[in-house]
């Protein structure tokens, strides 16, 4: 049986207890400080994002964050190309925060956004990120796995630790990714993570599943709708939390 799950292991997305999720304990226990893992991945995505745009000035750029939940790096990662980004979420507690975040910012992120700002397009930003960030961002109630009719309508977008970590069934996963990149309009670059070989985790005293899935997993599921992507494999298994192998970044384009 995974590491510290429930007896009731099976579990669906519409089954998970999703208005429960504590987004503070969330933060509190993953974001409190940026980890080796998170400066990795902000680095690889940043790279990813200004080689792209800056290639191609002058553009209307409307991003999204899927899953956004409660992690502002993924959007902030997009703020510099962006006039628009949408958050997300299934979740009303998760919503709330994002709405809170934007109107005034925990000062925890502060140090993630001066990683970010290693790069001179973030550092140059007028005004700093925290009323762009209020101008641009707007919050969505919305379910990855009914995504109606929001197929390809954005030109950027990010997926952080959201398929894999929703249910334990494989069709719901590759469902999700499926769903995340056809919201993207032909040749927009995108970055999503995961968690390998996840068992699940624990947000305070509620449990939330996971599906099982392999960094082949993840790159076959990404190339059924494009061929264009790279992965990496960042961290050591439990560096993060315990119960996964590594964390799979992939970076591509529609």
């Amino acid at each position: 049986m995974p590491l510290g799950s429930p007896d009731e292991q099976a579990q669906l997305n519409a089954d998970a207890r999703w208005d429960d999720f504590n987004p503070a304990l969330y933060v509190e226990k993953n974001y409190s400080r940026v980890l080796s893992v998170d400066e990795t991945i902000m680095s690889l995505v940043r790279t990813h994002f200004g080689d792209h745009f800056r290639e191609q000035p002058g553009q209307s750029v409307h991003g999204i964050d899927v899953g956004a939940g409660a992690n502002l790096y993924p959007a902030l990662s997009m703020l510099p190309w962006c006039d628009r980004i949408t958050l997300l979420d299934r979740s009303k507690a998760n919503l709330e925060y994002l709405r809170q975040q934007i109107a005034g910012h925990d000062d925890g992120w502060e140090s993630f956004w001066r990683k970010l700002c290693l790069d001179g397009a973030y550092a140059a930003m007028p005004g700093g990120p925290w009323a762009r960030l209020t101008e641009v961002a707007r919050v969505e109630q919305g379910d990855i796995l009914q995504p109606g009719d929001r197929r390809g309508r954005w030109r950027t977008g990010t997926m952080f630790f959201v398929a894999e970590s929703f249910s334990t069934s494989i069709d719901e996963f590759h469902r999700a990714v499926k769903n995340f990149l056809e919201m993207l309009t032909p040749g927009a670059p995108f970055a999503a993570a995961f968690m390998e070989h996840s068992h699940g985790y624990w947000v305070g005293d509620t449990w939330f599943p996971a599906c099982n899935v392999s960094q082949a997993d993840i790159s076959a599921s990404i190339k059924r709708t494009t061929a264009s992507v790279r992965t990496y494999r960042i961290g050591e298994p439990g560096e993060v939390r315990p119960g996964y192998t590594s964390i799979i970044l992939a970076c591509g384009f529609r």
